[in-house]
């Protein structure tokens, strides 16, 4: 464990859905990182994008309502807005029912808040659970890669850090009965990729 190194001492927000709420990964890089204090903001079952019977719990909405912001915030989002049919969108006019509007939105107040607090967008992991898989469209007319690549979009957009999950977690209908619960939700060797990939891209920010 390296206790001077670039986190020691700092703090680190999880934004997202329920991969993140689980806390599973979390532990794992914080204990190789160094983060003083984490908060897990993420909540099961909604999306990024606002709107609907989950707008409650919409990425957007959590990250917004963040008092005081940490020095590292990750967002790990996507996944349930392919599944919610949420359009893509894009970032004129900020819509926070579209994917871009939100995440946009979220982006721009955060870092408009505190400029030096090191925020880094993770693209969703693929997935094949109720047929819903990478290769269907889902009611907005979109598949889950086009999530992802709004992703990465937005971190060139932005100059933010990206780690893509979607292309490199090795996480894919091939691997997913032994990473995953359900060809979704990772189990204790999922959460441990996932810590395996975040812990160096974390620590090169």
């Amino acid at each position: 464990m390296n206790k001077s190194g670039r986190w020691a001492g700092k703090s680190w927000a999880t934004l997202g859905d329920s991969i993140s709420a689980a806390g599973g990964y979390q532990p794992l890089v914080c204990a190789e990182v160094c983060f003083a204090t984490m908060i897990n903001l993420a909540v099961s079952g909604c999306s990024m994008a606002a709107g609907g019977d989950r707008d409650y719990g919409a990425t957007v909405h959590a990250g917004l309502a963040l008092q005081d912001i940490p020095d590292c915030v990750t967002v790990f989002a996507g996944t349930n807005d392919f599944r919610l049919d949420k359009p893509l969108g894009s970032m004129e006019g900020r819509d926070i029912h579209t994917f871009r509007g939100a995440y946009a939105t979220l982006i721009e107040d955060l870092l408009t808040r505190r400029p030096d607090s090191r925020l880094n967008l993770w693209t969703p992991l693929q997935r094949d659970k109720d047929g819903w898989d990478t290769t269907v469209r889902n009611g907005a007319g979109f598949r889950l890669a086009e999530y992802a690549e709004a992703i990465r979009g937005l971190g060139v957009y932005y100059a933010l850090p990206v780690l893509d999950l979607y292309a490199e977690s090795g996480i894919t209908r091939l691997t997913l009965d032994y990473f995953t619960l359900d060809g979704l939700h990772p189990n204790a060797a999922g959460f441990q990729r996932i810590a395996g990939l975040a812990v160096p891209f974390l620590e090169r920010l």
